[in-house]
């Protein structure tokens, strides 16, 4: 009995030495704080507390500083003698005004926010759950800073300083998601993320292309979902939330359900979620020519223009949704982490309302036109090590490989002919990323990244009348896409105020593409195209702090856009007279951007911020005249055609100001607002130019908080200028039907705003209540350049039990 007693005291002794534990708390309410950021510069450590708010930091020991930070909180620091002398407790205080958070989308690796010359903004899991956004890009477009256009209730393009689709990237859990089929339309991609399993979710405005590569050229949008976490004591940790939600405006009926169990070296995490969405209602006060007056219905085998019993309901436009997520943690020691990810994704059909809306000769164009299911799957694998050497502090290495499957099925209006194109994309990707402290004042970040994707599409088309199914021409080429890349950043700094970085990146990407799936649709004399192409970026910035509360930043950069298999594949998408051909000639667009950002503090109650930046867009790929073996004009399907092709041909210039504004009144009140304007213009065909397509009217966001004892309300504006006829780019002019029409007659986009009303309220240590008002004046708009309307007054009520 003695010897157990003994050894019992024994390990307790051992845990004490080699695991200290600490516990942070809201200073207000005493309860637990997630995914506060703990980090120390020597020794160098990192480390994030669990959702009891606590974290083991053992490796920070006889550290003089260790920095706590959470957005939405003080930043505080201590010793690790004071935390000891506290008995490793920490208080933190609510705050909207911080000049500092950690990021993660510069480099790769944790770094402070005030270490960048880039401007980068975070949307805290805090945020996410008082804002109750239905998909991510919901969630994008509630920091204020990202406009979101919706072409259907199933879509949400972003738009960041003038640029959209595939001129942005996407990044989820590190790992790239655009693919060799990013178009320069409209994308919906960012839907397949479930906002209930993101942990974090960060955006650099600017160019990325040094980390990141092609397309990252207006920004990056960085995705990090929810990580599996393992216990600190010896008993088993089990956490998780079950949350229920429901909105009227659109009849949404959504589940969501996690958990987490982990042990000392193991752990796993599940999340599902499934969302109904029925078809959306809009507001009452607006332009009338929104209002959804008919839609085609089919009656014994013939399309009928129906009158709308409301014509607020936008029919058709619901869908549904499910998400499923599966991570698996194993940690054997202190320098060693791996993970695996298996991420599942899949819509049902949905309508693309903008197509469901043209009409020709007063009747639709359209009696059916949907997307098919949109399929997302990651099996994604990543091992961490922080074992210190001559070639790294850090290492991660990523293996990933990702399915994406998308279709389109359409109908005109009395067709027999359904025609369905079926696209899939398998990707697969594998980065190393490194990062190396150089003395007291130099850190080294490099890498290398491998990427390929291929590109099946198939068509079919279907008799509805007599069920014949037969072969028809697809979308795309077969195609493969592929890139290769090396990078490397450096940062130095000069003192406690003066730092610079710099970066350099060399791409080689390569396309083949195989065109004889379609050789018997259109009778074209070249099968193939091939592409071999390097790209180099680079930047340079800086950021120097006059004190404490001061911040001076630039940043100059400049980014890419390799071809990919949409702009050399759409071969066959001509217009009449006009056919267009494969050019293997197509080399990278480059942009050339620089920013400067100011941010200042008054008094720990008052922060202002204001950015002004200037992108030029060279070699823009875009649709010219072109020739074959010197001809100008070939015979194409029986007539003789213009020949065209997609070139480096054209370049654009954006510029812009995003401004921020958050003061901390008393009494747990507090005020925030963000204002973006932005204005661009491209070259046209003729040498003209016309406003640029991706950039949105000014807009913003503008909040009124009070936080108490878990209670916390806010009423928002959200508001977005108007875009005239004459700012309309000569695209969009030509979209009369998803516009409001002027004095004139002519399309213009409306101005708007909306009043919100958010509530979050934590019964106890489970239930948590989260209602809402949307829309409360009930306005009828459109975002700018979507043809879904946005939804009217919409009620929200939310209830989360925590495990």
């Amino acid at each position: 009995m003695k010897k157990i007693i003994l050894l019992s005291l024994v390990l307790i002794f051992v845990n004490s030495v080699y695991s200290q534990i600490i516990t942070v708390t809201e200073r207000e309410s005493g309860r637990p704080i997630e995914l506060v950021t703990i980090s120390s510069e020597s020794p160098r450590a990192f480390a994030s507390t669990n959702v009891e708010g606590q974290a083991d930091i053992s490796k920070f020991k006889n550290s003089n500083e260790i920095v706590f930070r959470m957005l939405g909180y003080k930043t505080e620091t201590f010793s690790f003698k004071e935390l000891a002398e506290s008995d490793f407790n920490v208080q933190m205080t609510s705050s909207i005004v911080s000049m500092d958070q950690v990021v993660v989308s510069a480099t790769r690796w944790n770094q402070t926010s005030i270490d960048v010359p880039a401007k980068i903004s975070t949307i805290s899991a805090k945020d996410v759950t008082l804002q109750n956004p239905q998909t991510a890009a919901d969630l994008l477009g509630s920091s204020g800073e990202v406009f979101i256009q919706k072409s259907q209730q199933g879509g949400g393009s972003p738009m960041i300083r003038g640029f959209s689709t595939n001129r942005l990237l996407y990044s989820v859990d590190g790992v790239r998601m655009n693919t060799a089929i990013f178009r320069s339309g409209n994308l919906q991609n960012v839907i397949s993320l479930d906002p209930f399993a993101i942990e974090n979710t960060e955006v650099y405005f600017g160019p990325g292309s040094v980390i990141y590569g092609s397309d990252a050229i207006g920004g990056v949008m960085n995705f990090k979902t929810l990580t599996p976490q393992l216990t600190l004591s010896g008993e088993t940790f089990i956490s998780g939330k079950a949350v229920t939600r429901y909105s009227s405006a659109n009849n949404e009926k959504t589940v969501h359900f996690d958990v987490n169990v982990g042990w000392k070296n193991w752990a796993f995490l599940t999340s599902i979620t499934h969302s109904d969405y029925g078809d959306l209602i809009m507001g009452r006060h607006g332009p009338d020519e929104y209002l959804r007056q008919n839609y085609v219905k089919r009656i014994d085998s013939t399309d009928v223009v129906v009158t709308s019993e409301n014509p607020r309901e936008q029919v058709p436009s619901g869908y549904s949704q499910i998400n499923l997520m599966q991570k698996i943690r194993f940690k054997p020691g202190e320098y060693w982490d791996f993970n695996y990810g298996f991420h599942y994704s899949t819509t049902g059909d949905y309508p693309r309302y903008d197509r469901l809306i043209r009409y020709r000769n007063g009747l639709p164009r359209s009696a059916e036109w949907n997307y098919g299911p949109q399929v997302w799957m990651m099996n994604d694998f990543n091992i961490t090590s922080n074992y210190d050497n001559f070639l790294y502090d850090q290492m991660s290495f990523r293996l990933a490989h990702q399915h994406f499957e998308e279709s389109r099925i359409d109908r005109g209006f009395n067709s027999n002919t359904r025609s369905s194109r079926l696209e899939k994309v398998t990707a697969l990707s594998a980065n190393v990323d490194f990062n190396r402290t150089i003395g007291n004042k130099s850190w080294l970040f490099y890498g290398f990244e491998l990427v390929y994707n291929d590109v099946t599409s198939t068509g079919e088309d279907e008799n509805i009348a007599s069920g014949i199914v037969s072969v028809g021409p697809s979308r795309y080429p077969q195609s493969t896409w592929s890139s290769y890349a090396a990078y490397l950043t450096y940062e130095y700094h000069l003192d406690s105020k003066f730092m610079i970085q710099s970066g350099l990146r060399y791409n080689q990407f390569i396309l083949e593409a195989d065109f004889s799936n379609n050789i018997q649709f259109y009778p074209f004399p070249n099968s193939d195209a091939s592409i071999n192409n390097g790209a180099l970026t680079d930047s340079l910035g800086f950021v120097y702090h006059p004190s404490r509360d001061w911040s001076i930043s630039s940043n100059a950069s400049t980014g890419f856009r390799s071809p990919n298999v949409d702009d050399v594949g759409k071969v066959f998408d001509s217009q009449p007279g006009a056919v267009l051909v494969p050019n293997p000639d197509l080399k990278a667009e480059y942009a050339y951007n620089i920013d400067l950002s100011i941010s200042k503090v008054f008094n720990d109650v008052v922060r202002f911020d204001i950015t002004g930046f200037y992108t030029r867009l060279n070699d823009a790929m875009v649709r010219r005249d072109y020739s074959i073996d010197g001809r100008d004009s070939i015979i194409y399907d029986g007539e003789l055609s213009k020949v065209q092709a997609i070139q480096n041909a054209a370049k654009a210039n954006v510029y812009g100001v995003q401004a921020g504004l958050e003061v901390e009144f008393a009494n747990g009140f507090g005020f925030s607002s963000k204002f973006n304007y932005q204005k661009g213009e491209e070259e046209l065909d003729d040498g003209s130019t016309s406003p640029s397509r991706h950039a949105p009217p000014w807009f913003g966001i503008t909040r009124l908080t009070y936080m108490v004892d878990g209670l916390t309300m806010q009423i928002n504006a959200i508001y977005n200028g108007e875009k005239s006829f004459a700012d309309l780019p000569e695209e969009e002019k030509g979209k009369d039907y998803i516009y409001a029409m002027d004095e004139n007659g002519n399309p213009y986009s409306p101005s708007w705003y909306t009043l919100n009303f958010k509530t979050s309220y934590q019964l106890n240590e489970i239930f948590t209540v989260n209602a809402g008002v949307e829309n409360l004046t009930d306005q009828r708009y459109r975002p700018y350049s979507s043809a879904i309307v946005a939804p009217g007054r919409n009620f929200i009520l939310s209830f989360k039990a925590k495990i």
